[in-house]
């Protein structure tokens, strides 16, 4: 988690970043079977975000995550759970889930969802509402 050189400072003392990197170090530290967690890159910089998620992924552990970040977890994420309103609207791989409609139903937001062609995997891009197709 890259927070070896925090070990003297004061938690109080550390970033919003640096809190996160090491409450999620001390969670690795305890070598659990199941991991939850709740926004885990909320506060770090793109370096960390991929940093902590890659980790994440190539953990012997089964690790549940929510995630905001759409494109985050599509590369992360073996399965993605769509929630709206608490209920489950769609789940599956990412390929079959982020889909523009489904984004536009449960975030009333117009999108284009792409292979990106480097990863393979879904790439989302949000349209401003006045870019919206008026066929849609």
């Amino acid at each position: 988690m890259d927070a070896t050189g925090l070990a003297d400072r004061p938690f109080d003392r550390l970033s919003g970043g640096e809190r996160q990197r090491v409450l999620i170090a001390r969670a690795l530290a305890q070598q659990p079977s199941l991991l939850v967690l709740d926004e885990p890159t909320n506060h770090l910089d793109v370096r960390h975000q991929l940093q902590v998620l890659g980790t994440l992924r190539k953990l012997p552990t089964t690790v549940l995550v929510a995630l905001h970040d759409l494109n985050l977890a599509a590369y992360y994420c073996d399965r993605l759970y769509v929630l709206r309103d608490g209920r489950v609207t769609a789940s599956g791989a990412p390929a079959e889930v982020l889909t523009s409609r489904l984004l536009e139903e449960v975030y009333g937001v117009a999108s284009e969802v792409t292979v990106h062609p480097r990863t393979g995997a879904p790439q989302v891009t949000f349209l401003p509402a006045e870019s919206r197709d008026p066929d849609q």
